[in-house]
């Protein structure tokens, strides 16, 4: 297709409904979420299309197969003028392109800034037989932006390969998600987004690294090729943190060890493991006793404590000295309650990577470091069981906000130092932010809050429709791949004008490296060919190479 070229106009439609045109050109030619323009009257409009549907100008023409009993020529002629192919194009935003605006309000805003020919929100209609052309390199760059320290390129047009960007410190002011179904590609997706971030210095970011993938070169599953690590490129910007003393993450030794003191873990932090240790609902009033009688040595005080009893001389036995009973008794406490949250809690009792005193504080060097700008990978190496990652992510999430709120609250009222914007990646997010945990964790808190204070999420996930709607209202920007459940559909697509005509779009995309682009950080949605995370990506990150038209198209099977 040449650039440019018409490949329809415009028949019908209307602002709450698709706009409809005819094709010119063969059906083959255009796909379903083709991102098009529509020029005429000063206004260009920008769409999607959603739909391809074949016509007939009677029923009969389409039935009856003309081509095997009349000459081609004759046939061809017949079909011409009979059967025709429409498109359904979602209007996404319009831009004035001539020199009488239609808009009283865009006239006034055109004068306040007459060097920005900002899109706006689709507020009319093109008149009937306006062109429609498949969209073009500078239309793509009008809305999502050139390539740039500030517009990262996230993937590229399905039928041109036009790179598509997206606008990092718009991406980090609101917490995000990247979804798919398993196998789709989401981690390569997202360490090429932390990439960006960390090259362009948008934002400190830590990622709760559950399987390892992120810090230090991995071997993908699929392929069995090497995938380098964030710490391989960025070995200055980067600290990977171990979990427990001596850990190695896939025999590498990280730059230092999290070792959590007894001292660190407060009531809350263990009410957050109610469905994960199997807590009643006599735990909460147990707790708050310890907290009463051992305040922060409450957790090595109740490890210490024996279930032991002694025999009295008359043959009757009691608690010992020292013993959970004993201490239950004086403090009012349901002793058989008490015992039974202590066994529960052994789980945590064993774990190697709570001791009584760490060597340092790994803790304060984690916020610190992110504080001075540097991004910490948490690689969580043999600890891989949900209950490591709820009680460490949340445990540290919770010291993080904390301090952040502290530093933006100072920063406010005294105008110097200003908070490093944070960003916390976190995996199978459905863990955290279900409707159960979402009202406890500190996760949830950020979602809907800790922006003000320059903390966002990043949530990565399979399965959007467990994470609880209250959570996925806040995602600004989504970024989907391939997913097979109509609940998660629903889930990614939920708030989003135009959803019901998206829908099909992300149930039919490919399983691997093509996404669908949502939310507040694009400026419409647009489906795209995702970056590939290899040796050329990192050759264009850093050494600034560029990737030819030819390279795309290439690359992208054409």
């Amino acid at each position: 297709m040449n650039e440019h070229q018409i490949i329809g106009y415009i028949i019908g439609g209307g602002l709450k409904e698709s706009f409809r045109a005819r094709l010119i050109v063969p059906a083959q030619e255009v796909q379903e979420g083709a991102f098009v323009v529509v020029e005429n009257s000063g206004w260009r409009y920008y769409g999607l299309v959603t739909d391809i549907q074949l016509g007939a100008t009677d029923p009969r023409f389409a039935d009856e197969q003309s081509e095997a009993r009349l000459p081609a020529a004759i046939a061809k002629a017949l079909h011409g003028q009979t059967l025709y192919t429409n498109l359904e194009i979602l209007p996404a935003l319009m831009q004035d392109i001539g020199p009488d605006p239609i808009s009283a309000e865009y006239k006034k805003w055109k004068q306040d800034n007459p060097d920005d020919p900002k899109p706006l929100p689709v507020k009319t209609v093109p008149p009937h037989h306006s062109s429609v052309e498949m969209a073009q390199p500078e239309h793509i760059a009008g809305i999502f932006g050139e390539p740039s320290d500030k517009n990262f390129i996230i993937g590229y047009t399905r039928e041109q390969g036009h790179p598509v960007c997206i606008d990092l410190e718009k991406f980090v002011q609101r917490s995000s998600g990247i979804f798919g179904a398993t196998g789709t590609g989401k981690s390569f997706l997202t360490r090429a987004v932390l990439a960006g971030l960390i090259h362009y210095n948008k934002a400190s970011v830590l990622v709760f690294d559950m399987h390892n993938e992120y810090g230090f070169d991995d071997t993908a599953s699929d392929t069995g090729k090497r995938v380098i690590g964030l710490k391989n490129k960025f070995a200055s910007k980067v600290r990977v943190v171990g979990l427990g003393g001596g850990a190695t993450i896939r025999g590498e030794t990280p730059d230092f060890n999290l070792e959590i003191a007894e001292g660190d873990i407060s009531t809350s932090d263990v009410e957050l493991l109610a469905r994960e240790l199997d807590l009643k609902e006599t735990t909460a009033t147990t707790l708050d006793a310890l907290w009463n009688s051992f305040k922060r040595d409450w957790f090595s005080e109740f490890k210490m404590m024996t279930q032991e009893v002694i025999a009295t001389e008359d043959g009757k036995k009691i608690p010992a000295p020292g013993s959970v009973a004993t201490w239950a008794n004086a403090n009012g406490v349901n002793v058989m309650a008490a015992e039974a949250l202590q066994n529960k809690l052994r789980r945590l009792f064993n774990k190697e990577y709570i001791v009584e005193k760490p060597a340092a504080d790994p803790i304060h060097e984690i916020i610190s470091a992110l504080e001075n700008g540097q991004h910490i990978v948490l690689s969580f190496g043999k600890f891989e069981t949900d209950l490591d990652y709820l009680l460490v992510a949340n445990l540290l999430t919770r010291r993080i906000r904390e301090a952040w709120e502290k530093k933006t609250n100072a920063y406010r009222s005294t105008g110097r130092d200003e908070p490093k914007q944070l960003v916390i990646v976190i995996e199978e997010a459905h863990k955290l932010l279900n409707r159960e945990m979402a009202s406890q964790t500190t996760f949830a808190t950020i979602a809907r809050e800790m922006r003000k204070y320059y903390v966002t999420l990043l949530v990565i996930d399979q399965r959007p429709s467990q994470i609880y709607d209250e959570v996925m209202s806040q995602l600004g920007t989504r970024i989907s791949g391939w997913l097979g459940d109509d609940d998660d559909i629903h889930a990614v697509l939920s708030g989003l004008s135009g959803r019901e005509a998206l829908r099909g779009m992300l149930a039919r995309l490919q399983a691997k490296e093509e996404v669908l682009l949502l939310g507040w950080g694009v400026p419409m949605p647009l489906p795209v060919k995702s970056r590939r995370y290899d040796d050329q990506f990192w050759k264009e990150l850093l050494g600034g190479g560029k990737r030819s038209q030819e390279q795309n198209l290439k690359e992208l099977g054409f």
